[in-house]
């Protein structure tokens, strides 16, 4: 059985610029500048792509309960699910940075009864999200609990 080495360490950043200049930002304060995103909490996902074998990092906005983290795989209302959120599917162990904190947490698709209780609390924070899963009928966007 081979062992699999994952570079945690050094993750591509996301190709569009307004993306990019908030993690690089997010990245060298520390989360100082970058955590909260318009008003709104923001973490930093790390995820391994399923096909390069590579790291990558996406800020995504975050409810807090209990030590958990939830997240929306909205990908702006798009038809299709974001990469970050394939790629957890395939290899649920990820990264957070949330504020100046690092670690390593598992990811997982919410239940149905789970997700009753957090969409709301989802669209509390950001209400576009409500636009979004318009936009992305029939696609039902996943929300994605993240444990460490």
């Amino acid at each position: 059985m081979q062992t699999l080495t994952i570079d945690w360490d050094h993750p591509t950043d996301p190709r569009q610029s307004r993306e990019r200049d908030h993690v690089r930002d997010y990245v060298t304060t520390a989360g100082l500048d970058g955590h909260l995103w318009h008003g709104v909490p923001t973490l930093l996902l790390t995820t391994l792509d399923r096909a390069t074998g590579r790291t990558s990092r996406t800020p995504l906005i975050y409810v807090e309960d209990g030590g958990r983290h939830i997240v929306l795989a909205a990908h702006w209302g798009a038809p299709e699910h974001p990469a970050w959120y394939r790629n957890l599917t395939a290899h649920p162990e990820v990264r957070l940075q949330v504020g100046p904190a690092v670690f390593q947490a598992t990811a997982r698709t919410a239940r149905p009864v789970e997700r009753e209780v957090y969409w709301p609390a989802m669209t509390a924070l950001w209400p576009l999200f409500d636009d979004y899963q318009v936009s992305a009928s029939p696609r039902e966007i996943p929300l994605v609990i993240i444990t460490s």
